[in-house]
């Protein structure tokens, strides 16, 4: 397998990552081309703690949604007063980028892009990823929730737009709910927020609807290889009206219609139950078998989902924009042999610099020289020579 090579296309990549004070990480500074990034190490040692970092100089609070004094550096009582991520991209151009990102002044994480604020969608668009968890290995037969937050990630790594829709339809979510909550919230006002909220819920489904097109497309487009495929659906209220051809003021329309009536109901529950997109689901099923996903292996959803995930890079990357960082924790368990050099030779072929995390160094053999191996025990990283396939 040859690594595609880096002049073809853009791609999401760290040249340099630094962290001081981070989880259990005093200091860590290492230097780095585009290749892929495998870190080895027994758990408890610090892998999952770095692509947290990594995670950190995007939008949102992390691959842990961790609070902002979580990470800071704790030793035998002591608790560091501050933290600190660091990163310098690699640019094809030579434009490099540096992002930083930290509990600076005691209070707030603050987040930079060459020295000035910057925003979310600053952020998508400098240094897109897409992170993979342990936790996602049953995440079709896990909580509706979960597979729809997952997908809106997904799709906010190539629409960086996409996640500022959806932080603003959650703010306005939260506002209704608080004036339900009180009782004494004034009609005129609700009809207001209601109507901006449905603008945003309308515009965050047509985005999902638009994104799983191309990302079925993907995967439909895709050789067969060693993970199957699966056929996608979302199942939304807002998403059906859309999928059957309502115009977009049509479906506000309906929306706010269903946001007004549910008022007593969303008041009594404490949560909004009217089925506006933040109740949308992902649905999946497993085509060669023409099986739900959930009812699918531990093994056989992992491989369906790192289908989803290659396939979305894959969009990405032939609609012009970059190959995102790809950041998979504990890739490799529940891969056969097979797969896990299907993993590897996916990940050279779309020349992403992904960053594996597992227990054995023997889990990376696959990528061989093509890959940046490091070992990684109680908070210290070093150099490991690259294992290779028998």
């Amino acid at each position: 397998m040859t690594r595609k090579p880096s002049d073809t296309r853009k791609v999401a990549a760290l040249k340099r990552l630094r962290l001081t004070d981070f989880r259990n990480f005093e200091t860590l500074d290492l230097d780095l081309d585009a290749r892929p990034v495998c870190l080895a190490g027994p758990n408890g040692s610090g892998k999952t703690n770095i692509l947290e970092a990594i995670s950190l100089l995007a939008p949102g609070r992390g691959l842990r949604g961790a609070e902002t004094e979580e990470p800071l550096r704790r030793l035998d009582g002591h608790v560091a007063p501050a933290w600190a991520v660091y990163a310098e991209t690699l640019s094809e151009t030579g434009d490099d980028v540096t992002l930083a990102s930290g509990l600076l002044d005691g209070s707030r994480r603050q987040t930079r892009m060459d020295g000035k604020p910057a925003s979310r969608g600053d952020l998508a668009r400098c240094l897109p990823m897409i992170v993979l968890l342990p936790e996602h290995d049953r995440l079709f037969a896990g909580p509706r929730s979960d597979r729809l937050k997952f997908f809106d990630r997904l799709v906010a790594a190539s629409d960086p737009s996409h996640g500022e829709t959806l932080g603003s339809y959650e703010k306005l979510r939260s506002r209704r709910q608080r004036l339900l909550d009180q009782g004494r919230a004034d009609p005129v006002w609700l009809d207001a927020l209601e109507t901006d909220m449905a603008g945003h819920g309308v515009a965050l489904a047509a985005g999902r609807l638009h994104a799983l097109s191309r990302l079925q497309s993907a995967i439909d487009m895709a050789g067969d290889g060693v993970f199957p495929k699966a056929d996608l659906a979302l199942d939304g209220l807002v998403e059906a009206a859309l999928a059957e051809g309502a115009e977009l003021r049509d479906a506000e329309d309906q929306l706010i219609a269903a946001l007004a009536e549910g008022r007593g109901r969303d008041a009594a529950a404490g949560r909004t139950l009217t089925r506006g997109p933040h109740r949308s689901d992902l649905g999946a099923r497993h085509r060669e078998k023409n099986q739900r996903a959930a009812l699918c292996s531990t093994g056989e959803q992992k491989a369906l989902i790192l289908r989803l995930v290659l396939a979305q890079a894959q969009s990405l990357a032939s609609r012009g924009g970059k190959v995102p960082l790809l950041l998979l924790d504990e890739a490799c368990a529940h891969l056969d042999a097979m797969r896990r050099q299907g993993l590897a030779g996916a990940i050279l072929e779309l020349g992403a610099q992904a960053w594996l995390t597992g227990v054995e160094a023997s889990l990376f053999s696959a990528f061989g020289q093509q890959a940046q191996q490091f070992s990684v025990e109680q908070g210290r990283v070093s150099v490991q020579t690259a294992a290779h396939v028998p």
